[in-house]
């Protein structure tokens, strides 16, 4: 199951980056034996101010055809890591091929686009940078896939 980061903004190079490189890559290597990855990010602005509404459009050209749409929202459902690989392992054996990820902008996801989606996961009551809950995304998924693949990295 192919798995992209659909987001909102441009991130440049420095240690955000460089973490996000790296969770990924771990994430498809690890992955791999588990048909899930490879994962990519596909960013996307909205230059002329059209504010939420069109980043969202952007956002849904971003998604792959098919895809189980995940929105990454403050309102959404918290899980446990363990639950997270589940949620991954389930869509996955269900035979979805694509699962997309969306992380809006500074003022976060149209009303209508987290209409859309399937799930929507949230990292808890607090309100994190967009460019810091791509890092958390990221070393979600290596984690999911490492307690999928019964590697030490997640301890309890």
């Amino acid at each position: 199951m192919k798995v992209t980061l659909c987001v909102v903004g441009r991130l440049r190079t420095g240690p955000e980056r460089d973490l996000i490189d790296d969770y990924l890559q771990r994430f498809d290597r690890t992955g791999r034996g588990l048909g899930l990855g490879p994962a990519s990010v596909v960013e996307v602005e909205d230059r002329k101010g059209g504010g939420k509404a069109a980043e969202a459009d952007l956002l849904r050209k971003a998604v792959p055809r098919g895809a189980v749409i995940c929105a990454l929202d403050e309102r959404g459902k918290t899980m446990s890591s363990p639950q997270f690989a589940d949620s991954l392992a389930g869509w996955r054996d269900a035979g979805r091929s694509d699962l997309a990820f969306l992380i809006g902008g500074a003022d976060g996801l149209d009303k209508a686009l987290r209409a859309q989606a399937e799930a929507r996961l949230s990292f808890g009551a607090m309100v994190w940078p967009h460019m810091l809950a791509r890092v958390m995304l990221a070393e979600q998924l290596y984690r999911a896939a490492a307690i999928l693949a019964g590697t030490p990295y997640h301890r309890v």
